[in-house]
């Protein structure tokens, strides 16, 4: 294992450390926990907007909290869920007033941890809802059941800029609830990664092997074999997500090639080149290509591929400014 690092076991409070030291205009801890991460300021009125997750998977989630975007996010061990006192404790700093949405990944550990703050919140008269992430197609027919992957991006950006035009908690929920419902996502593995603190691969995979649907902490996908070519990847995983969701030809979408931590930029664009034709012969109308590292898994090479459907509103969602010690857009 080579990483940069002291000691596996500080790995996630000193890499907190480090965005603290190198970003405090824009956030901050609260309660002596370096855990619980929070904007450096909150808008008096506004509905606040709370992550988590586990460590491993920058931008996602810690990287979403700024302007126009999240509010808190409670930051969990690598592969691990934050705890419900990191997540009530950052609700009582971030909420201002108006409610608090949990937005996060549709996993059990984080359901447990969300569900658990609720019941605290609710003991002060914090008002919250709760909607998950479950954009993963490939890992499970009935959608209630599919992970939150990278398209949990288009949920951000949708209730982040309804909170911060001052909607009301029931607006801000319905903003993500929309995002969710017309966003799908496709992934694969080209490797591993490796845990910190365990030392080795999550999992195997030979030298020309691939894994279509392998989830983002190294959950088994659909099938393993050989590798193969950005064109016919492209062909596979769209002809899996408009099956899921049709899109009719002239209808709009947005497009999200996020890579999952080692596959260089240049490997992106080649995969998004080949996105992108596919879609133009079918008469489907891209509206806004994001190309880039949004939801990583350490170190693992490979990408996922999600498509959000979009009407005038989503439109407007998506072009909202937003500004994070990680992504930036005016």
């Amino acid at each position: 294992m080579k990483k940069i690092m002291n000691a596996p076991e500080n790995y996630v409070d000193e890499m907190l450390k480090g965005i603290y030291a190198a970003h405090g205009d824009q956030v901050k801890y609260v309660n002596d926990d370096l855990r619980c991460y929070c904007r450096a300021s909150k808008k008096p009125g506004k509905v606040a907007i709370i992550t988590g997750g586990g460590t491993g998977h920058l931008p996602l989630f810690l990287g979403y909290v700024g302007d126009g975007l999240i509010d808190g996010c409670g930051v969990g061990g690598v592969f691990q869920s934050p705890s419900p006192e990191q997540i009530y404790n950052i609700s009582k700093e971030v909420e201002a007033g108006a409610g608090v949405l949990y937005l996060y990944g549709n996993y059990t550990g984080d359901i447990m941890t969300f569900d658990m703050a609720t019941d605290l919140c609710e003991m002060d008269d914090i008002e919250c809802r709760s909607i998950v992430g479950a954009d993963d197609v490939n890992s499970h027919e009935n959608p209630d059941t599919r992970r939150g992957v990278a398209g949990i991006y288009f949920m951000y950006k949708a209730a982040g800029a309804k909170a911060d035009q001052g909607g009301t908690l029931d607006e801000v929920l319905a903003a993500a609830q929309l995002a969710k419902d017309n966003t799908r996502t496709v992934g694969f593995a080209l490797t591993p990664c490796i845990i910190p603190e365990v030392g080795h691969p999550n999992f195997e995979l030979g030298e020309n092997e691939m894994a279509m649907g392998m989830g983002i902490h190294g959950e088994p996908g659909i099938w393993n074999g050989p590798l193969k070519t950005s064109r016919e990847i492209a062909e596979e995983s769209l002809n899996t997500l408009l099956k899921d969701m049709p899109v009719a030809s002239g209808e709009e979408v947005a497009l999200l090639i996020n890579g999952l931590g080692a596959s260089s930029v240049e490997e992106l664009y080649i995969l998004s080149n080949d996105i992108t034709e596919i879609l133009n012969s079918r008469g489907i109308k891209i509206y806004k290509t994001i190309v880039g590292e949004y939801a990583t898994s350490m170190e693992m090479a490979g990408a996922s591929i999600t498509i959000c459907k979009l009407n005038d509103e989503m439109k407007g969602y998506l072009d909202y400014p937003v500004n994070t010690p990680f992504i930036c857009q005016k």
